[in-house]
């Protein structure tokens, strides 16, 4: 792989969109956050609360909102140990437009649905 291409996740742009649509326009991560603007909760919680997201994926998922200042996550030395994540100050400037976002879409599925269906009966 060409040094220009290993870079790709540390470099910021004369236009940051693209590097935040990346960053949480995953649905998993969207989600993720629009969970944890009701609270922290553990991993379990939020693996029960969120449908059809795997063990790794969410994983990975929280890793990286992490790794991004986006959540921060506070082990609790309880037996067995507990894990609990939370919103930091920088989500939770963008939770009330992923909250919209979310509304919008439960809203407007009927119709986006219906729009998909007969776009498919015209073009067949």
């Amino acid at each position: 792989m060409s040094q220009r291409n290993t870079a790709v996740t540390d470099q910021v742009t004369d236009c940051p969109l693209p590097e935040v649509l990346r960053l949480i326009g995953d649905k998993w991560c969207i989600q993720i956050l629009v969970e944890l603007g009701a609270g922290p909760r553990r991993f379990t919680q939020l693996e029960r609360a969120i449908e059809g997201v795997s063990r790794r994926m969410l994983t990975l998922n929280l890793r990286n909102l992490e790794r991004n200042g986006l959540i921060t996550r506070t082990v609790y030395p309880d037996a067995p140990p507990s894990v609990e994540y939370a919103l930091t100050p920088l989500a939770e400037d963008v939770r009330e437009p992923l909250e919209l976002l979310a509304q919008w879409a439960r809203r407007s599925i009927p119709a986006l649905m219906a729009a998909r269906h007969a776009y498919d009966a015209r073009v067949q």
